[in-house]
């Protein structure tokens, strides 16, 4: 006899695909369409996906070369860093030199040493312990000042608040802090540019009204509040699914979702590092709370098959960009698969849209990160 795989851990919320807020601001794309190098990143089809998921279509956006970058990160950073640098012109700031300031697990920080560089500012980026020597290097490869904090993310996003206190600084960083949630919502709403992006190709692939479900990988939950915000401001009629993807062992987004509240969790070691995460952020967390139809965990094992999946068809994926195959292989299969399928709205004509996020280069672990509370 053959032993049915368990069910993965799961919450559903039947009533989000009602759920509606405000778009990103409009000219978030004009912004990124006018940055040199700037084209937009493949969306791959991949029939065999769809064949083992009994669905009708599968596509991957593909983010592992973004900007020159091998990750979708520098879509926030770039419009971020527009926005804070015009808003200080405006209010009168003394014209000079100016560091941006940021804390990093990896993506985020060469994201914004790479615009820093590009027009000619410094950059101070503080890691925490763990960062792969070879993340670091890529940081100040880009002419960052890099500073390893003897501590979690957390330590390392206080030590970079500390830091921007003083004069001629800039913090840019994608976790909201206590009176700081304007910077990191402008780094929201520049990921909107993928989901425009994403429609656009959609449309092209003649994939009818769109995606039947789009699938998310999720740390503190930036992009997915962007994912949320891009589809949850459409007419409900033609509204997705959406479904987050976390490591089992820092899913504390799923565990938010479970008690209704934000709340931390003990975050393991995890080959998925850019989603080695404890805590929500409380910007996102009311978007995800509301717009989110499912949320999954999966193991490093499952990530790493589906990244092997991802090679063989042609597309480069890092552990965190396989995440979403890796969760909709979770959601499919297993005990209770057809009601999560239920749950998701599949049938044998669904469109789905797996975001892979970065690609193999934009993470050099070959084994599991420590731990860290924080991305």
């Amino acid at each position: 006899m053959t032993d049915t795989p368990s069910s993965p851990p799961w919450y559903a919320r039947p009533d989000a695909r009602g759920w509606r807020t405000d778009p990103a601001p409009a000219e978030v794309r004009d912004f990124h369409t006018g940055l040199p190098g700037y084209r937009p990143t493949p969306l791959i089809e991949l029939p065999s996906l769809a064949a083992e998921f009994g669905v009708g279509r599968v596509f991957v956006k593909d983010e592992s070369a973004r900007l020159g970058l091998p990750a979708f990160k520098a879509l926030g950073a770039t419009w971020a860093i527009h926005r804070a640098l015009a808003e200080r012109a405006a209010e009168g700031a003394e014209p000079g030199p100016v560091t941006l300031i940021a804390a990093t697990d990896g993506n985020h920080g060469r994201a914004v040493a790479r615009t820093a560089r590009l027009l000619g500012r410094r950059a101070r980026v503080f890691v925490p312990r763990g960062v792969h020597a070879r993340a670091v290097a890529a940081i100040e490869g880009e002419g960052a000042r890099v500073t390893e904090v003897p501590g979690s993310y957390d330590d390392a996003v206080l030590r970079a608040a500390e830091a921007a206190a003083e004069p001629d600084t800039l913090l840019i960083q994608d976790t909201a802090l206590p009176g700081y949630e304007r910077i990191p919502r402008w780094i929201v709403d520049g990921y909107s540019t993928l989901c425009a992006e994403t429609d656009e190709q959609l449309t092209a692939a003649r994939a009818g009204d769109g995606p039947g479900l789009v699938v998310v990988p999720v740390g503190v939950g930036s992009l997915a509040q962007a994912v949320v915000t891009h589809y949850r401001s459409r007419p409900s009629d033609h509204a997705p699914a959406l479904l987050s993807v976390e490591p089992r062992t820092a899913a504390c987004l799923l565990r938010s979702l479970t008690l209704g509240e934000p709340v931390g969790v003990t975050t393991g070691e995890t080959t998925m590092a850019g989603l080695n995460c404890g805590t929500p952020s409380s910007l996102a967390w009311p978007h995800l709370w509301h717009g989110l139809d499912a949320a999954v965990a999966v193991t490093d094992a499952e990530s790493a098959r589906a990244a092997a999946d991802l090679d063989a068809l042609g597309v480069s994926s890092g552990p965190c960009g396989a995440a979403p195959l890796a969760g909709l292989r979770a959601a499919l299969t297993g005990r209770g698969a057809a009601d999560r399928r239920s749950a998701l709205g599949l049938d044998a004509h669904s469109v789905v849209v797996l975001l892979s996020t970065e690609g193999a280069a934009a993470n050099p672990h070959s084994g599991a990160s420590p731990a860290a509370p924080a991305c």
